[in-house]
């Protein structure tokens, strides 16, 4: 029976042979090894990074935290969730918990998505899997994509009542959620040029816009600046002209491409006449851990390696 970690070796070397599946225009990024992405993604836990949140949010900039959580995982293919007992027909999947946290006044936010991305990207160009959630003190809103032969099915639900409890079908265009994960295990597969793409799960419900897909127009390159670890940046910037939008993404050019920065610039809930606006995430720390081994109250001293403390917005 073949093993985890030849399964592994093969799909990746598989991915790095591959021509890319959506870019345009050639792009240099640093390769690795088999058994430099086995190590990094399969011997320390998860990837836990913390961000410092600017986020827009009705007409004012608010401060908060953000943590993007990366972490292999084997997906049953047929439900499309973790498998209990993982066997051979298990997909393995980089798995994305993106969370934000912040104030509006009185009252808090917390934003989570989640993206199941396979590591053979050859075989699976597109994520399997992506939800996302928003809890604030009006209510909830919540959406799940998933796909199933070459369709995204979606389902949403949300206090609103223009909004809610919704179940509509879309073609598998790229998602701007894939992105996240996509450039952790092959960036070079990353859109480029004039495409369509299904925008972000977070964005249209903070807007009330409807999840359809749209023109885009994305480029890759060279920035100044360093990451935390030092390592040269590469910006991944997509457009969005009929919405004035723009997202960039910094991270690193070589492997594990961890991402520095990110900006999404948008007009608020006022339309046209609104401002653009610029919600804004800066990395300050990364710990490689088994957080799932960490629940108990002597593990909160972890927090501080991470910049963050046991309750929100830094109130002990």
């Amino acid at each position: 029976m073949m093993t985890h970690r030849t399964l592994i070796i093969i799909l990746i070397a598989a991915m790095l042979t591959a021509p890319s599946v959506y870019s345009s225009e050639p792009f240099q990024f640093g390769t690795y090894t088999p058994d430099q992405f086995h190590d990094y993604w399969y011997n320390q836990g998860a990837e836990i990074s913390r961000f410092a949140l600017q986020q827009v949010r009705y007409g004012e900039i608010h401060a908060g935290d953000a943590v993007l959580v990366f972490v292999t995982e084997p997906m049953n293919p047929a439900r499309q969730v973790k498998a209990d007992q993982p066997g051979p027909q298990s997909i393995p999947v980089l798995k994305l918990n993106a969370v934000r946290k912040f104030f509006t006044g009185i009252y808090p936010y917390s934003i989570m998505t989640s993206i199941f991305t396979p590591v053979d990207t050859q075989t699976y160009p597109l994520p399997l899997k992506i939800t996302s959630s928003t809890q604030e003190w009006c209510g909830q809103v919540y959406t799940q994509m998933n796909l199933r032969d070459d369709t995204y099915r979606v389902r949403m639900q949300s206090y609103f009542e223009k909004e809610g409890d919704q179940e509509f079908n879309l073609e598998s265009d790229v998602p701007e959620d894939a992105i996240w994960t996509m450039m952790r295990i092959a960036p070079q597969n990353l859109p480029q040029g004039t495409f369509s793409m299904i925008p972000g799960t977070v964005y249209v419900r903070l807007v009330h816009h409807a999840l359809k897909p749209q023109k885009a127009l994305a480029a890759l390159k060279v920035i100044a600046g360093k990451s935390l670890e030092g390592n040269t940046l590469v910006r991944y910037e997509i457009n969005f002209p009929e919405e004035e939008r723009t997202l960039r993404i910094d991270f690193e050019q070589d492997f594990p491409y961890r991402i520095q920065k990110w900006e999404e610039s948008y007009r608020g809930l006022g339309g046209m006449r609104a401002n653009i606006m610029t919600t804004s995430a800066t990395r300050t720390h990364t710990l490689m851990d088994a957080y799932w081994q960490h629940h108990g109250n002597r593990d909160r001293a972890l927090l501080k390696k991470l910049g963050l403390s046991a309750r929100e917005m830094g109130s002990d």
